[in-house]
């Protein structure tokens, strides 16, 4: 499944080679644009199945009453992991410097919620969305992400499951090598640089 993922990456162009600054503030030669493959509904609809048949795998017959994403990456892929799981979709989106649930979206005390996302590479966003959760007293069961690029190296305190891992270097700012050859770094993502 994960060569077929890269493949869709590389034909629809979303797999951008160049110098980048991450949501995290760290820089990379390779970017992932999921936007311009959830961009075609069937493919956002096919992706969001893949990824709940993933999470189900972890539920243990424990059905989330909503799947809830950070906006702005993980809106598409929360309605689409909500859809094939038949719950509702949410998401949080930043208030300032907070991540916070607006626009209504309500969650009672133990409800069951997975949280899914893009891509994850740090980690912030996701554990944001977490402690938003845990705050409302939402029960957060798993964590699930079209694309990851951690390296394994995050732990959220949760089962965590992607379609897609990818290894792709990161640099702080400082320590960029692309930065020392003179580059100039793209910020192709939604959150401004931390």
């Amino acid at each position: 499944m994960a060569e077929s993922i890269l493949g869709l990456f590389k034909e629809r162009r979303a797999l951008l080679e160049g110098h980048f600054v991450l949501s995290s503030g760290l820089h990379s030669p390779r970017y992932l644009q999921c936007a311009l493959v959830l961009q075609d509904p069937v493919v956002a609809t096919r992706l969001g199945a893949e990824l709940a048949d993933l999470l189900r795998l972890v539920l243990e017959g424990d059905p989330p009453t909503a799947v809830i994403g950070p906006a702005l990456g993980g809106v598409i892929v929360a309605h689409e992991v909500a859809r094939a799981m038949g719950c509702r979709a949410l998401f949080t989106e930043r208030l300032g410097d907070a991540m916070v649930l607006r626009r209504g979206f309500e969650l009672r005390q133990g409800e069951s919620v997975v949280i899914v996302e893009d891509v994850v590479t740090t980690g912030r966003s996701t554990r944001e969305v977490i402690d938003v959760l845990r705050t409302s007293g939402a029960k957060v069961q798993a964590v699930g992400s079209l694309v990851d690029r951690t390296g394994g190296t995050v732990d959220l305190g949760v089962p965590r499951r992607s379609l897609l891992a990818i290894e792709v270097p990161t640099y702080a700012t400082d320590a960029c090598p692309l930065c020392a050859q003179g580059s100039r770094a793209e910020k192709p993502g939604s959150r401004p640089t931390a």
